[in-house]
């Protein structure tokens, strides 16, 4: 995972992802083996990545250009800086963490395809819209068997 925080240096290093988010900040280990917990109120995203080694890890393009395609919630999400990023969060609301969303990125990649957001870097939350609910499908139409005829043959 990279770690890119609002004032400061980015962090990378590995995290547990069943135990990383805690009630103080996100639990990080370091390449060098250095244990650390990072407040949340530094943090501006976490990217999961799969490999840290290969430089700097940004989102490029930080708004759909066209309305997305996976399921969910279609969010846009407003920093403390005056930036803005917009995601997909999962339709599920038992996924949600109190401490902050995880969305996936206009512009996901190998290197990137979920990112971490505390609500402690954000400013304001926005729902854009549902992307593949049931309410959007189009309705069935009824079998002929089953329509009454407005004229007898």
């Amino acid at each position: 995972m990279r770690i890119q925080r609002f004032d400061r240096e980015p962090l990378a290093g590995h995290i547990d992802p069943r135990t990383y988010l805690r009630a103080n900040g996100i639990e990080i280990l370091s390449p060098s083996g250095a244990h650390s917990v990072v407040p949340y109120e530094e943090i501006k995203v976490l990217y999961f990545v799969g490999d840290f080694r290969g430089g700097e890890t940004r989102v490029e393009r930080r708004t759909f250009s066209s309305r997305p395609k996976l399921a969910g919630l279609w969010v846009r999400l407003h920093f403390r800086d005056g930036d803005l990023l917009e995601g997909v969060l999962p339709n599920d609301f038992l996924a949600l963490d109190t401490h902050g969303f995880t969305i996936t990125p206009p512009d996901w990649s190998i290197h990137h395809r979920k990112v971490f957001v505390p609500r402690a870097a954000l400013t304001r939350a926005e729902v854009l819209g549902v992307v593949g609910s049931a309410a959007s499908r189009p309705r069935r139409k009824p079998l002929p068997d089953q329509q009454i005829g407005l004229f007898e043959s």
